[in-house]
């Protein structure tokens, strides 16, 4: 197995030994490219975390609240249909 201190070590030195100009460039791009992610991923207008977890609490209890709601329909329903029977 490939130890990853040494692959790091090696990064570092490959990293070192650069000329300027191509560490210059490297950081740009990397920049550039954090800023375009960013960019697409605010368009495409995605929930956070937070509010995923928030909305699925609130769907359980909705489920939650519409299974009493259908046990209690049923209820009168019965009870109707057996005043209806008397």
């Amino acid at each position: 197995m490939i130890n990853p201190a040494k692959i790091e070590e090696i990064a570092k030195q490959i990293s070192s030994n650069m000329p300027q100009g191509v560490k210059n460039l490297a950081d740009t791009f990397e920049v550039k490219t954090k800023q375009a992610i960013q960019n697409k991923l605010a368009e495409m207008d995605f929930v956070s975390r937070e509010e995923f977890d928030v909305q699925s609490q609130v769907l359980i209890r909705t489920r939650e609240k519409l299974t009493d709601l259908e046990a209690k329909v049923a209820l009168l329903e019965q009870q109707l249909a057996n005043k209806d029977d008397a």
